[in-house]
């Protein structure tokens, strides 16, 4: 009872106890452009916000490491753009405020901006002062005013994409539509923050016929590899949602930039299981204008992505364009339809036909160009171009039917229409000549040759006799045609070994460059890259000696891109070991490898560990215990990290610990310690004299055994002596331990048997005390039952007690009254009777009863 009334009393006190928590404080100065409620107000800021068309929220927990580390940032921008935003920071963790009872977060900070009634845009970004500034100023200009030319081609050669909206504000102040449009540039904001789309509105009818837009309310998407595209309004139901999805699922980025948190994330494993990447490590300023080196690692990108090259690729090739038009015109009998298909095509290829080249010196030559019918084709603000599936399709289909030019001899060209049943276009035409050998040589010094030759695998300049049609690795004769196929322009298309192309800010991101080989020694340029192969594991970076350039780049590039490439693997290695002549265990790195390991002329016994195995750090002491059994200069026990230290592909193991031994003249007869036996200092031993090379102790005389050797034999046998006497001493020392340790196991066994006799005398003292509780709890229960029997009758006594009382208090009455009627009328007594009361109220003569 005394316990449970103590916790009662102890819960009872419990709340008394809780401290409540302590109010909130200012998250940001009370001098500060950011307004902060700091107790939750939330629906103030609701409030507050109707009045401000641009409106930050920056919503905080006081105790996130990455609220505070957000707070001087927010403040900078603040400092900036609070005469046109807004900025308001929310404390989200009070629990009294609104915003903690209307919201629940499951990271802090979150930065929410808002355009009048537009909103929440939820920004996801790096929180740097110059991400989010350039974020805001989006979401206060989401569209772009493009008033001349200049600012078009400037708009359209941007490396992000680009949508223009062509709209006449000459009836009223807002076309129809033009509200649409302005809400579907907020809607991209909305789902994109890292590869965002830049959106223009055109006011100008003639600039816009630049893009070939002639209807007011037209919105048109720039693609540079493939044609762009007007959106079908027709088709679709013209919303800012519809525009905006439309212009995500097919927008050409051609800069994928990544932005790693810092924290765990598949990031950057997602994009190296698509294949081999490229990662190119710039310094970026979002909110600078001008950015040269990033222009030219978009252009560069351009190059390797563009896998077909069109007649008209340039505005200087349009008098190129001109003159094959006309010499098609004035070859062909069908001058008319082909004058009319002509203007259509955009894609065209130059195939070589093998016609009897082992016997004749024959070929037919066939200019292939695909209709495409597409949406449209910008004039000169956007040159047309095909990707490489459209102009595959069609040499499919073409390869079908080159037996109809397989067997023709002209020397004229001859123009033929198909329908292309093996890709999305009606038709492609195939125009066709016969050319000699011989004339291939003269063909090269003409200046208005119209033809490119393709080759499989040579040089088709060099009168290969194993020309065969091929689209890949084309070469342009013709010096006015832009970009020749030896160079990167393509490449995409003419190698197997596809690259992916990743961009990353190396002001946030430098941390992942160094850990891909980039040096601090040159760590004030910021600039690296890299090309990482996750499924041949390989490893390339560009010498940073040289300057990032797009020469380096692309030579990085092509090496890379070929069949034997001659870049040599890097290996990452921990530069932190120093080698130290005290050192037992030699540190062996990636850079050390090959001079200990492989080059020098002793047996290695080599262990593969890791920081994170807790197994191989507990053989330290048997390695450290082998050094000093082993003579020093026979053989060499080493030990890598193989988490920080890369090796080439036949040195490395697939578990840790792995043991390898490396004997002295066959470095290529690597032993690996079996995987079945105890890690032992013995069978250490045994491994290591049975596979090692360790010099002969059989017995030989002065003059035929070398000095060096006599000099090692006298060395190693002092060296064993005293290993013998020390192990000697060891030896005493262990047998006195054992007889210490025999005496305290004799007193340990008398202690466990009193032990156990005390412990057999305490269960019968038990067993005992047992039998008496039993008795006791039968003694107990007997006289509860007498004490109850004699409970029961005490009650009954004190009932007929009571009765009795009762019954002599009435006879007491009534012989009191009988005696004060005597006295009042005596009456003569009777021989054994009395004085009584008939029923005529009088007196009669009863007997007495004599008790």
């Amino acid at each position: 009872m005394i316990a449970t009334k103590f916790l009662v009393s102890f819960f009872s006190r419990a709340k008394d106890v809780v401290m409540p928590a302590r109010p909130p404080v200012h998250f940001f100065s009370k001098k500060s452009f950011v307004l902060d409620l700091y107790h939750g107000q939330l629906d103030y800021a609701e409030h507050i916000r109707q009045d401000s068309e641009i409106t930050m929220f920056f919503l905080y927990a006081p105790w996130c490491g990455r609220s505070i580390m957000a707070r001087s940032e927010i403040e900078e921008v603040a400092n900036r753009l609070s005469d046109q935003v807004l900025f308001v920071a929310i404390n989200c963790w009070w629990h009294q405020g609104t915003c903690r009872k209307q919201k629940h977060f499951y990271y802090f900070p979150v930065i929410n901006l808002y355009h009048k009634s537009f909103g929440p845009i939820e920004y996801k970004g790096p929180l740097t002062a110059a991400y989010i500034e350039k974020f805001v100023r989006r979401v206060m200009s989401p569209l772009l005013y493009i008033p001349s030319l200049a600012k078009l081609r400037n708009f359209l050669s941007h490396y992000e994409p680009g949508v223009l909206g062509y709209f006449e504000f000459n009836a009223s102040p807002q076309p129809p539509g033009y509200l649409t449009f302005f809400s579907s540039a907020l809607h991209s904001l909305q789902k994109d923050y890292v590869e965002t789309i830049r959106f223009g509105v055109i006011t100008d009818r003639k600039l816009a016929k630049e893009i070939s837009l002639t209807n007011p309310g037209t919105v048109y998407l720039h693609r540079n590899l493939n044609s762009s595209l007007v959106y079908p309004d027709k088709e679709r139901n013209f919303t800012a949602a519809n525009i905006c999805n439309w212009a995500l699922d097919n927008r050409e980025s051609q800069l994928h930039w990544l932005r790693p948190h810092g924290g765990k994330s598949l990031l950057l494993d997602n994009e190296l299981k698509k294949g081999p990447a490229l990662f190119i490590f710039i310094p970026y300023n979002p909110l600078s204008e001008i950015h040269p080196l990033l222009d030219e690692i978009a252009d560069l990108i351009l190059k390797y992505n563009r896998c077909t090259q069109s007649l008209a690729i340039e505005d200087d090739n349009e008098q190129q364009k001109h003159k094959i038009q006309s010499e098609l015109l004035s070859s062909s009998d069908t001058s008319s339809n082909v004058e009319e298909t002509f203007r259509t095509f955009s894609c065209c290829n130059t195939v070589v036909l093998p016609q009897w080249y082992q016997l004749s010196k024959v070929h037919n030559v066939c200019e292939l160009c695909v209709n495409q019918t597409m949406d449209i084709k910008p004039s000169k603000a956007r040159l047309p171009l095909c990707n490489f599936l459209e102009i595959t399709a069609a040499l499919n289909s073409f390869y079908l039917k080159e037996h109809i030019f397989m067997g023709f001899m002209s020397r004229v060209k001859e123009c033929s229409n198909f329908l292309s049943f093996y890709s999305p276009f009606n038709h492609y035409t195939a125009c066709c000549q016969t050319v000699h050998r011989e004339s291939i040589s003269s063909m090269l010094n003409l200046e208005n040759t119209n033809f490119a030759f393709a080759s499989h695998w040579k040089n088709p300049l060099k009168n290969s006799p194993n020309i065969v049609p091929h689209i890949e690795e084309k070469r342009f004769i013709n010096s006015t045609y832009h970009n020749g196929g030896g160079g990167i322009n393509g490449l995409r298309c003419r190698t197997n070994k596809t690259l992916n192309l990743y961009l990353l800010d190396s002001n946030l991101s430098w941390f992942y460059a160094e850990r891909l080989g980039a040096t601090t020694g040159v760590s004030f340029r910021k600039t690296f890259a890299t090309i990482v192969d996750m499924k041949e594991e390989t490893h390339f970076i560009l010498d940073q000696s040289q300057p990032l350039l797009t020469s380096n780049l692309e030579a990085f590039i092509q090496n890379f891109s070929k069949v034997y490439s001659p870049l040599q693997r890097h290996l990452v290695g921990d530069t932190s070991y120093h080698v130290s002549q005290q050192q037992l265990i030699t540190e062996v790195t990636s850079s050390t490898f090959s001079h200990i390991v492989l080059e020098m002329k002793k047996d290695v016994l080599l262990l593969y560990y890791t920081s994170w195995c807790g197994f191989c750090a507990s053989l330290n002491h048997l390695f450290l215990r082998l050094t000093q059994l082993l003579a020093t200069d026979s053989i060499i026990v080493a030990r890598i990290n193989i988490a920080h230290n890369d090796l080439p592909w036949e040195f490395m193991v697939d578990r840790v610990p792995t043991i390898l031994l490396f004997p002295q003249n066959r470095k290529d007869q690597s032993v690996k310690y079996p995987d079945d036996k105890q890690i032992t200092l013995s069978n250490l031993l045994k491994f290591i004299l049975h596979h090692a090379t360790l010099p002969s102790t059989t017995s030989c005389t002065p003059s035929s055994c070398p000095e060096h050797y006599l000099q090692y034999k006298d060395d190693h046998i002092s060296y064993l002596e005293r290993e013998i006497l020390r192990l000697r001493t060891e030896i005493e020392v262990l047998h006195k331990a054992q007889h210490q340790l025999a005496g305290q196991i004799s007193e340990a066994k008398r202690d466990v048997r009193m032990l156990k006799e005390q412990k057999h005398r305490l269960e019968q003292h038990n067993n005992a005390l047992e039998i008496h509780k039993g008795q006791l709890q039968a003694l107990y229960e007997q006289k509860t039952r007498e004490v109850g029997t004699l409970a029961d009758k005490l009650k009954e006594l004190a009932i007929a007690s009571e009765r009795l009382l009762s019954e002599n208090a009435l006879l007491k009455i009534l012989m009191a009254s009988l005696e004060a009627k005597g006295k009042l009328n005596p009456v003569p007594e009777e021989e054994g009777g009395s004085l009584a009361l008939d029923d005529g109220s009088r007196p009669v003569l009863e007997k007495k009863c004599c008790y």
